[in-house]
């Protein structure tokens, strides 16, 4: 009794000093702290990121199955901006880690100020497109007219202000990688405090603030990312956390943006090939109706909740990685990786039997008509069946990422998901005639095998070598 006082007690005092971010040295002493210094806060952030998800569900829901169905194809087309968003974001995150692992944080800093003006430029595009041609991407995607005609302003509101989606992203990716990872957890926090209050007043009107419907829900999601890049930006330039950034700092410098591209590319690529392959999956449940697929958009959400403190976890494995690199200590790097992977597939465990008990009751929480439950609640089951290996999938892919080693994720990627699942999906549901089910058993089918090939791969060690 009293032993197990004295555990909950240290883990009581680990918690709060892995929030307070005050442990910030990561290449030596204990694994397991280290691992649960960082594991606790990006697990945090990442969360709060899934938050933003399931706020717009909750409230959308009620405008009925378009505006839910909007959301779902919109947030699909908005995967290929989070995919260049994460690529890039990985090449931040492994540069910085690295950088900051030799003790050259005057080099970090100069690699995030680069990541800042490519993502700007690149959202620059993507903004031009969406605010233009918002009609024809949900028309592209398989919306129906009515559908079209009543969500098409928040796809343009998202896509046209996706800087603030980028900009979030590889900032806290440039925290991350510093191992500043409550900092990044903090900026989400203020972020989704902001969703949660302007979403109801921009969605259902409020004083002065007229009734925007869905529209809303996306005017309120980027005051609240927006918000949180301007707090970004300030903690970078007054030096609140271990990279500080100086107005001498704002110039172009080619050599470190050609290997923040080069690093990059390879994270891009392997999300590009993975959201599209979602965005073609959405494409294919289209063909089932909008309860279907407003079914399918809630579950994924509610998936993503507990597949963001994954993706934290993961991440926590990445800056290890690439610090420890930095270090000079690759078996301290490698021995993170399998300590992570461990805690990772306990908590995912969990996860999923709670999903398999309790799916019905979960997907009732955002709507009640019949065949949004029962597809909702199906897709929740079978695709959290493969939850044990998402999170050795996850946490060994990322530590390829974190290693500087983005070829190998990408081509793992492009063999599960184009090579496999899409097609795989694409018989299974239409051609066989399996219904939605066969694009949830693709989805499952496909995250055990990258699990079981990345884990082959890296146990081959050829990450430790990688320069960035």
């Amino acid at each position: 009794m009293a032993e197990s006082k004295v555990n909950i007690s240290r883990f009581i005092s680990y918690f709060k000093i892995a929030i307070s971010g005050k442990e910030q040295e990561f290449t030596s002493g204990s694994i397991r702290r280290a691992v649960f210094m960082l594991s606790v806060p990006m697990v945090l952030e990442m969360m709060m990121e899934s938050v933003f998800f399931l706020v717009d569900a909750y409230y959308v829901s009620s405008l009925g199955a378009n505006a839910i169905a909007t959301v779902g194809l919109t947030e699909s087309v908005l995967t290929l901006v989070y995919a260049v968003a994460i690529g890039l974001s990985m090449g931040v995150t492994a540069i910085v880690a690295r950088r900051v692992g030799e003790k050259d944080i005057n080099g970090a800093s100069q690699t995030a100020i680069q990541a800042i003006f490519l993502g700007i430029g690149i959202a620059a595009l993507i903004s031009l497109i969406g605010i233009f041609f918002p009609k024809e991407i949900l028309g592209l995607m398989g919306a129906e007219p009515d559908l079209i005609a009543e969500g098409y302003g928040y796809t343009r509101v998202l896509l046209g202000g996706n800087v603030t989606i980028m900009l979030l992203f590889l900032i806290n990716a440039v925290f991350r990688g510093a191992g500043d990872a409550s900092v990044a957890m903090r900026v989400l926090i203020f972020s989704n405090v902001l969703n949660i209050i302007l979403d109801p007043m921009f969605i259902f009107g409020f004083g002065p603030i007229p009734a925007f419907g869905v529209e809303g829900a996306a005017i309120a999601t980027t005051i609240g990312r927006g918000s949180a890049v301007i707090f970004q930006l300030l903690i970078l330039f007054y030096g609140w956390s271990k990279i500080k950034v100086t107005f001498k700092d704002i110039v172009f410098r080619a050599q470190i943006m050609i290997d923040l591209i080069k690093v990059s590319l390879g994270g891009i690529g392997q999300f590009i090939i993975g959201t599209s392959s979602w965005v073609f999956l959405m494409k294919i449940m289209a063909e089932f109706g909008s309860e279907v697929l407003a079914g399918y958009t809630i579950a994924i959400r509610v998936l993503m909740f507990t597949l963001m403190p994954s993706w934290g976890m993961s991440n926590a494995a990445a800056t290890l990685v690439g610090q420890n690199l930095g270090a000079s200590k690759p078996d301290r790097a490698e021995q993170s990786v399998w300590k992570t992977g461990k805690y990772n597939a306990v908590f995912m465990l969990f996860v999923s039997v709670f999903y398999l008990l309790f799916a019905e009751i979960i997907i009732k929480i955002f709507s009640t008509e019949t065949l949004i439950v029962e597809y909702g609640a199906l897709s929740l089951r079978v695709i959290a069946a493969g939850y044990v290996f998402y999170a050795y999938g996850m946490v060994v892919i990322q530590s390829f990422n974190g290693a500087g080693d983005t070829k190998t994720p990408t081509i793992i990627n492009f063999f599960c998901f184009w090579v496999f699942q899409l097609p795989f999906a694409y018989l299974a549901a239409l051609v066989f005639d399996w219904g939605a089910i066969g694009v949830f058993l693709s989805i499952t089918f496909a995250e055990v095998l990258i699990a079981v090939i990345g884990i082959i791969w890296f146990k081959k060690g050829n990450w430790k070598t990688v320069k960035v």
